[in-house]
C-alpha cells in the first residue's frame, strides 16, 4: 500500500512538474510509470481481436504519451482514468485501420490467432512444419474448422490489382484491368452526346441550324448572327427558339431507348 502511494505521489510529481516545462527526459518517466496501464489494456484488447498483443502495446503507448502531453495535474482528475480513453482509443483506430472489408466471425479469428501460435511452437518441436491436422489435432477442434479459420484470414486480405485474373493469348488479364475507368467513361459519354447532338442538328432547316451554331458554337450575338445570315435579330431568336424544340423531339427518342 506504502508503495502504490508512493508510486501516485512520484507520478503527481512528474505530471507537474511535466505540466509546468515539458521535457522528453519526464515524459520518459512517466511513459515508464504508466507502461503497466497500457499492457493491460492493450491484454484485454487483444483477447477481443486478431491482432498481436505486441502490436496493440506499441500503439498504445502512442496514446499514453498523447494523454501524457494533455493532462492537466490542476483539474482534479486522476491521470489513470484520462489516459484510458487515449490508450484504447489508439488501439480502436488501428484496428479499424486494419479491419479488411470482409467480417469473419470471432471464433474463426480466434481460431486462426490460437493455431498461428500452435504451428510455430509444433515447428519448433517437430523440426518441420505441421500438418492441418496436427494443428487441428493440439487445438482440439476439427481439422475442417481450423482450415475454414484459415481460409477466411486468407480472403480478408486486400487483392493486388496486378493480380492475373485470366490468360488471353501472350497478354494476361489483371484484376486492375476490369475496373472501370471513370474518366474515359465520362468521356465517353460526352463524346455519344455530341454525335448525337451533332446529328439532330444537321436535320435542322440550314438557317436554323446556322443560328444555332453561331450563337452557341462561335458565341456571337444576335445582331451580329442577323446580319450573317440575312434576317432581323428578332427572326434569328424565333428560329433559335423552333430549332431547340425540334432538336429536343429529335433526341427523345433516343433518350427513351437507353433509359432502363
Amino acid at each position: 500500500m506504502a508503495t502504490q502511494t508512493s508510486l501516485r505521489s512520484r507520478g503527481m510529481e512528474l505530471l507537474v512538474s511535466y505540466h509546468n516545462k515539458p521535457s522528453v527526459r519526464v515524459r520518459n518517466q512517466l511513459v515508464q510509470l504508466n507502461a503497466g496501464l497500457v499492457r493491460k489494456i492493450a491484454h484485454r484488447v487483444s483477447h477481443q481481436c486478431a491482432e498481436p498483443y505486441e502490436d496493440l502495446e506499441q500503439i498504445g503507448y502512442i496514446g499514453l504519451i498523447r494523454a501524457i502531453e494533455r493532462f492537466n495535474p490542476h483539474q482534479g482528475c486522476a491521470f489513470s482514468s484520462f489516459a484510458v480513453p487515449y490508450i484504447r482509443g489508439e488501439m480502436l483506430h488501428f484496428l479499424r485501420d486494419r479491419a479488411g472489408t470482409v467480417k469473419i466471425p470471432r471464433r474463426w479469428q480466434q481460431l486462426n490467432k490460437e493455431g498461428q501460435r500452435v504451428r510455430e511452437r509444433l515447428t519448433e518441436a517437430l523440426g518441420h512444419q505441421p500438418s492441418d491436422d496436427e494443428i487441428a489435432n493440439e487445438m482440439g477442434v476439427e481439422v475442417h474448422e481450423w482450415r475454414e479459420s484459415k481460409l477466411a484470414a486468407r480472403n480478408r486480405l486486400p487483392l493486388s490489382l496486378d493480380a492475373t485474373i485470366s490468360q488471353q493469348l501472350d497478354s494476361p488479364m489483371t484484376l486492375g484491368d476490369t475496373l472501370p475507368d471513370a474518366h474515359y467513361q465520362q468521356l465517353q459519354h460526352l463524346e455519344e452526346d455530341r454525335q448525337q447532338l451533332h446529328k439532330a442538328l444537321n436535320q435542322l432547316e440550314d438557317k436554323t441550324r446556322q443560328a444555332i451554331e453561331y450563337v452557341f458554337l462561335h458565341d456571337l450575338s444576335r445582331k451580329e448572327v442577323a446580319e450573317q445570315i440575312g434576317v432581323s435579330p428578332m427572326t434569328v431568336t424565333r428560329r433559335i427558339h423552333r430549332g431547340i424544340q425540334q432538336m429536343v423531339g429529335l433526341l427523345q427518342p433516343q433518350v427513351l431507348q437507353t433509359d432502363p
